[in-house]
């Protein structure tokens, strides 16, 4: 565990043990601040933090750092959900300086998704780096204030850093190596896909406990207030890593109001994961379901503890 200061809310709530929840907006497609304000402000002083993605499904939308950085001032914490994928390490690093600038506190460092499976597939990636060694220069830049060529950076950039991972029922070899490059390189927390299993997260959890390389990290186990039987199904076919038991998709197909049984589902699952040690909290995301998230959160904190 570091010795500095808690850059963020959600650092200081993670790490004074009070269970998290997080939620993720799309930014619009929209040049107008007031439409990503509009997705955005129904979660304030309801989730701890607000994801904003980054070309998620590698299409284009309101930048992402633009989106924090405006959220930021809008009093609403945000985590920049920052790729590899568009960018050099030139500027990676430009964004990095802009993002502190603004206020922006966590920072989730991702690889990026294929721009072959978005809506323009001729998009030339640039993966100069990885998500590792991004991690790694924002740890650098915020712990000695210089950018990899040594050049001094002035000012200071107070983040929290964030990694991406995807839980699996883990066989009794298993090591989380992936997840632990990422730790070493800086990461302090973790977001992970959707898994709507407990008996896989109790597992997981109990693996990345055992690592030294991972025990340490505050996990935030990804959930979905699940809109239909058939979405559910397409997640989890379509979305790598995505596990939704078969069970929570026989009860949406018996509901009268599938999406209203998807948000039960969604809160009763919060409250099972609060109990299972090694889970610090929840990372909420609603693909085209944006709306229900304040409903599931304010239902989901009357059954968590008061803090």
């Amino acid at each position: 565990m570091t010795a500095r200061q808690p850059a963020s809310r959600l650092e200081a709530l993670l790490r004074a043990r009070q269970f998290a929840i997080t939620a993720e907006i799309t930014p619009p497609v929209s040049c107008e601040a007031d439409d990503l304000l509009r997705k955005a402000l129904p979660l304030a002083g309801l989730a701890d933090a607000v994801n904003v993605t980054d070309g998620a499904g590698a299409r284009a939308h309101l930048s992402a750092p633009i989106a924090a950085c405006l959220l930021a001032r809008a009093g609403i914490e945000p985590v920049l959900q920052f790729t590899c994928r568009d960018r050099n390490r030139l500027a990676l690093e430009a964004d990095l300086m802009g993002a502190a600038a603004c206020g922006v506190r966590n920072v989730l460092c991702l690889t990026g998704d294929d721009p072959r499976a978005g809506d323009q597939p001729q998009t030339k990636p640039v993966f100069d780096v990885d998500s590792v060694a991004l991690t790694a220069i924002a740890r650098e830049l915020r712990d000695k204030g210089e950018l990899p060529s040594g050049r001094k950076v002035a000012g200071h950039a107070a983040f929290f850093l964030g990694a991406a991972d995807v839980p699996i029922d883990p066989p009794p070899s298993w090591r989380p190596d992936k997840l632990a490059a990422k730790a070493a390189a800086g990461a302090e927390f973790a977001q992970t896909q959707f898994c709507m299993d407990t008996g896989v997260v109790r597992r997981y959890s109990a693996q990345l406990a055992k690592h030294a390389g991972t025990r340490d990290l505050f996990l935030l186990i990804g959930v979905a207030p699940l809109r239909s039987a058939r979405s559910a199904r397409w997640m989890r076919e379509r979305l790598y890593g995505t596990i939704i038991p078969e069970a929570f998709i026989e009860r949406l197909e018996r509901a009268t109001d599938a999406a209203a049984e998807g948000e039960r589902i969604a809160v009763e699952l919060i409250e099972e994961l609060a109990a299972i040690p090694g889970v610090a909290g929840v990372h909420l995301m609603a693909p085209a379901n944006e709306d229900a998230l304040p409903r599931v959160i304010v239902e989901a904190r009357k059954r968590l503890p008061s803090r």
